[in-house]
């Protein structure tokens, strides 16, 4: 059989086999799971079994812990009797233990799974328990039963757009406080926010329970639990609810490629063994990240974390996931310090197998679940078909993270002068593809906001931003600055993708890193907040890059860019400026720091009248009104048989132009 993934990209054809075997792989593991006939959504059922659940006669509790020799569990309910209650050994590793009276387990009640294994006993958080927080008496994580009221959802029922503009957002940084910001301060603080700049999704981080803060939410331990940093799991329901309602997408950042090492707050040796969820030895444990690595080849891994994605889906109404640490899950040296220059370095022995056939199976699954979610994926590697229909040879995301486009910027800014960017590297950099698929653009995200990186506008201005953002100052430095942040924005939304990203606060410039609390800054949470405060200051430059944030989304959704085919016109080598259409529009980049062009012959796709609709140099965006928006330029065929007129075109100056008649 041929797949569609050869007509996309030819170059893949020497290695028809191993698109073969991603195929067979596939194939097989979904045989094995659920037969010919079966359907993903029936067996990725396992939160509804395992974990606690109300009977008609009190409560039934579920473990799977296959090395286990006995389990109980103990809690407020018992005093913390130990061992506990002794729970029933079934088959296949499963424990069960029935309980009498609704009320003997209730909302907030502490739990811990006991597992005795030989003549251990083991201290265990429950696997699939929704709800963790540290017990007050000794500060050890427990377990917490959650028996809230049913959460009654407004809008039962959402589409996300098509066309996604994502703020990507953490919900406990997300305040100007310094401390934990809340769910409930989200939605009514933040949301307003991200709906007013024109934003259609957040992309929510940290979510899964994580013991430790300042991992950003990347060393999962509870993976059906929703954080207990920032409220309740009612609050979490109600903050999506309030979203969509404003006609805003929810994707959960998920973690699936790797887990906290944990033993007393993670799934890590829940049984005993280090390899329940894990591979055995080196191969168990990620080199640089210090966490376990899941054995996607163990149906019953598969199994868990099947499970766990229709559980965010149904439970709290997520539209789709961002998959963190794609490339590090795909292949067996994780992708560190690899080049991926020619194809064979995506088909070796390198190449994780059976964590592609997991993501393709769970990508069918969400499909199952919820036609109209997202799925978007986090590989640096680009590798070939990665958002390919399965069908087509493909892994099925819908999109993946164009995760080259920040280190082009942080390179131009680190390493050259401005007079010698390339506009040909800046070109192919933004429009170079892998056949059929679609990307999010973005120009940086939480990546470059942590200390020991540095977003684009504190690289470009520095130490200037905190003497001279006033808007009485006209210092060189933040005007460079300025023009280059919103220019490098506005080219990456234009003609970077089919999607765009940005991360909370650097839509107006936001001037600090993100640092979490630690021990080497006194466990200071004056880092790990957005100053809101700044943009919202009109004696502050702030707000002209925010007013030009909201503008160009605006102007993108207007005129529905990301479903539109880009062209290039013109790239300029030796003037810096580059022209290209895209959705009827013509769009202008002026990048040399010298050059103010006075009768710049402008290419344009047609002859007739056109106006400027756009300019980062318009006084609202903090510039000088040097293009005016009333003039009407006629564009006339040159000899050479190209449309073009004289414009005036100032030095870091970027417009948009409209035909109009």
């Amino acid at each position: 059989m041929k797949y569609k993934i050869f007509e996309y990209d030819p170059y893949l054809l020497p290695f028809e086999n191993d698109i073969k075997l991603r195929m067979s792989n596939y194939e097989r593991k979904r045989r094995e799971l659920i037969g010919d006939n079966g359907k993903l959504i029936d067996f990725a059922n396992a939160h509804e079994y395992f974990g606690f659940h109300k009977t008609d006669k009190g409560w039934v509790y579920r473990e799977w812990a296959p090395a286990a020799d006995a389990m109980y569990l103990t809690g407020d309910m018992n005093g913390w009797q130990q061992p506990g209650w002794e729970m029933k050994k079934l088959g296949g590793g499963v424990f069960e233990l029935y309980i009498d009276g609704h009320d003997t387990l209730f909302n907030g009640c502490y739990v811990k799974a006991v597992v005795r294994t030989e003549d251990r006993l083991l201290f265990r958080i429950p696997l699939y328990i929704r709800r963790v927080l540290q017990d007050p008496d000794n500060y050890s994580w427990c377990g917490v039963i959650v028996d809230e009221p049913e959460y009654k959802w407004r809008k039962k029922s959402f589409i996300p757009k098509k066309e996604l503009y994502i703020y990507e957002c953490h919900i406990g940084m997300a305040q100007d406080k310094e401390g934990i910001g809340t769910y409930k301060e989200f939605a009514e603080n933040i949301l307003p926010r991200i709906a007013d700049l024109g934003y259609n999704a957040i992309q929510i981080m940290a979510i899964m329970e994580h013991p430790y803060y300042g991992s950003f939410g990347y060393q999962v331990s509870s993976f059906f639990a929703a954080s207990s940093k920032y409220g309740t799991p009612n609050e979490l329901k109600a903050l999506i609810d309030k979203a969509h309602s404003m006609g805003i997408a929810v994707l959960l950042d998920v973690v699936h490629s790797h887990a906290v090492k944990n033993t007393y707050e993670g799934i890590n040796e829940f049984d005993g063994t280090p390899y329940q969820f894990f591979h055995e030895g080196g191969r168990g444990d990620h080199p640089a990240w210090g966490t376990k690595l899941f054995n996607y080849e163990k149906n019953e891994v598969i199994h868990f974390l099947l499970s766990n994605l229709k559980f965010w889906i149904t439970e709290y109404h997520f539209d789709g996931f961002r998959f963190d640490g794609v490339t590090s899950m795909i292949y067996h040296d994780h992708g560190l310090g690899v080049a991926f220059t020619d194809y064979s370095k995506y088909f070796s022995l390198n190449t994780d197998t059976e964590a592609i056939t997991y993501l393709q199976l769970a990508n069918e699954l969400i499909r199952e679940v919820n036609p109209h979610a997202v799925t978007i994926a986090e590989d640096m590697s680009a590798m070939p078909g990665m958002c390919l229909p399965i069908k087509d040879g493909g892994i099925g995301f819908d999109y993946r993270l164009a995760m080259g486009l920040p280190d082009l910027y942080i390179k131009l800014i680190k390493e050259k002068p401005d007079e010698f960017w390339d506009m040909w590297h800046i070109w192919h950099e933004l429009t170079s593809r892998r056949p059929g698929e679609k990307y999010i653009a973005y120009a940086e995200s939480h990546d470059q906001a942590l200390v020991g990186d540095k977003t684009l506008i504190f690289r470009l201005c520095d130490s200037k931003m905190y003497t001279d953002m006033s808007k009485s100052s006209n210092d060189a430095v933040i005007e460079r600055g300025m023009s280059l942040h919103k220019m490098i924005r506005f080219i990456t939304l234009t003609l970077g993708g089919e999607g765009y990203l940005n991360f909370m606060g650097n839509e107006f410039g936001h001037p600090e890193w993100i640092d979490f609390p630690r021990e080497g800054n006194g466990w200071s949470y004056f880092y790990c907040r957005r100053q809101w405060h700044l943009a919202d200051d009109r004696s502050l430059k702030y707000e002209y890059l925010q007013s030009f944030d909201k503008a160009m989304i605006g102007l993108s959704k207007a005129h529905s860019l990301q479903k539109k085919k880009t062209k290039c016109l013109s790239v300029d080598a030796n003037g810096q400026v580059i022209i290209f259409e895209r959705g009827g529009l013509v769009f202008v980049f002026n990048f040399s720091p010298n050059n103010y062009y006075t009768d710049y012959l402008l290419t344009v796709p047609s002859a007739g009248k056109y106006k400027v609709l756009m300019s980062t140099d318009q006084s609202v965006f903090g510039g000088w009104d040097r293009i005016d928006l009333d003039y009407v330029y006629t564009a006339k065929k040159q000899k050479d048989g190209v449309c073009r007129f004289p414009i005036y075109l100032p030095a870091r100056t970027a417009l948009c132009m409209q035909k109009i008649k």
